[in-house]
């Protein structure tokens, strides 16, 4: 066989292959499927070859269109998957990061013109070209620290106009940067303040308007909803997903975040793809996702930015729930490391290692509908790729809050590279 591209003498390949099927559970979790010394053979953005280096080296019949590359004592992942982003929006937050720590309440900040209402009126009177900027810089940095495929919700326009042109927005990115760019519709993110006092309109409004036009333009996979005490409750939730379910769209949840409302239940019942946040969910509701095979998708730098305690991980692990875990970006938690992911949910939530490097991996892909084709390393997949600078999966919580990257390998091709050795 003739590759694109040979790497080999890679001191460790972690391919958490085996799973392509369904998602990582239970004990599956902390097996990541390790080859010693090993090689991978790549074409055509795909991977053909994935073994010990002795043997792919004697499969291998011409030389690579480029000069093999070694990568002896490092090690080979899949590409990062943050399934749980809000990429796009106007301004940021920082002054309300100031007010929190000077001790103002939500309430407070929000009544001093911050919080969602500010991320709202900057996106708003963005323009199309501003919001691609940012956004363009905030997946650049995501992807220098390893992650290749990025979940990006919409949910700060919060009318017809104004999502759809955050969803352009996404859709424009994805020529513009070699990233797979997942799109969700979320208009159920907030009430606006003209519908304030009238949430059964607005929901009536995402229903009967927005959801319709966003499934014309082709522009969202997934719609998500944030069920919870002061925004969407079970049954207006139940309704906005149900409509978009019926448009063809499927689904997510924000599900209980700060009460225990029943959106774990809500996301089994409608039978969404994942569960996201789940601080509060109660034992019948994670019950109920495990009937459904709903993932649970945790997001611990949401509880850090917020100072509040975090997801059961261990528990759901123990249960036999497929656990993912995601950054959350968003104005209020600007986390774009995976890396600083996978360390809280070791310190924070009782993760092991390799337990966190299945669930930004094979486990991220399923709550995005992509394991057939990402989240391993194995023969047919997409050739998405990082060689870290680090022996072993137990080393990327050991050294924390560090880029960890050599090598970002997207769709077959080098796009990011560390210089020297």
């Amino acid at each position: 066989m003739k590759p694109d591209l040979l790497l080999t003498n890679i001191g460790q390949v972690a391919t958490l292959a085996g799973h392509s099927e369904t998602p990582k559970t239970g004990k599956q979790m902390n097996e990541v499927s390790i080859i010693e010394n090993g090689a991978i053979v790549i074409k055509d953005g795909k991977i053909l070859a994935v073994g010990p280096t002795k043997e792919i080296l004697s499969q291998v019949t011409e030389e690579p269109s480029l000069p093999a590359i070694e990568f002896p004592g490092m090690l080979a992942t899949p590409g990062f998957i943050d399934s749980h982003t809000h990429l796009t929006f106007g301004g940021s937050r920082e002054n309300d990061f100031a007010m929190k720590l000077a001790g103002k309440s939500y309430l407070e900040i929000l009544e001093a013109g911050g919080g969602i209402l500010n991320t709202l009126r900057s996106t708003r009177a963005a323009s199309p070209n501003e919001l691609i900027r940012n956004a363009f810089s905030y997946a650049e940095s995501m992807l220098s620290m390893g992650t290749t495929t990025i979940e990006a919700k919409s949910g700060y326009g919060l009318d017809t106009e104004n999502e759809l042109k955050m969803l352009k927005t996404v859709d424009d990115l994805k020529k513009k940067l070699p990233i797979n760019l997942v799109s969700t519709f979320m208009g159920a993110h907030a009430v606006p303040p003209e519908f304030e006092g009238k949430t059964d309109e607005y929901v009536d409004l995402i229903i009967d308007d927005m959801t319709p036009a966003v499934a014309e333009s082709g522009l969202a996979e997934f719609c998500d909803v944030f069920c919870e005490q002061g925004a969407f409750d079970i049954e207006q939730s139940r309704k906005i997903l149900l409509a978009a379910k019926e448009k063809g769209m499927k689904l997510k949840v924000h599900a209980d975040e700060i009460v225990q409302l029943g959106g774990a239940a809500l996301a089994a019942e409608v039978g969404a793809v994942s569960a996201d946040h789940l601080l509060m969910a109660s034992d019948d509701g994670l019950e109920a996702m495990l009937k459904s095979g709903t993932i649970a998708t945790l997001l611990p730098a949401t509880a850090f930015s917020l100072d509040t305690d975090y997801a059961e991980a261990r528990k759901m692990i123990e249960m036999g729930l497929p656990v993912a875990l995601a950054t959350d970006f968003n104005p209020n938690c600007a986390n774009e490391s995976l890396f600083f992911t996978i360390a809280l949910s070791c310190y924070k939530m009782k993760m092991q290692p390799r337990e966190a490097l299945s669930a930004v991996t094979i486990n991220a892909a399923h709550a995005l509908d992509r394991g057939q084709t990402l989240g391993s390393i194995e023969v047919g997949k997409v050739a998405d790729i990082l060689i870290l600078d680090c022996p072993s999966p137990e080393f990327l919580t050991w050294r924390f809050g560090v880029n960890l990257v050599h090598t970002v390998i997207s769709n077959g091709q080098v796009i990011h590279s560390k210089l020297g050795p």
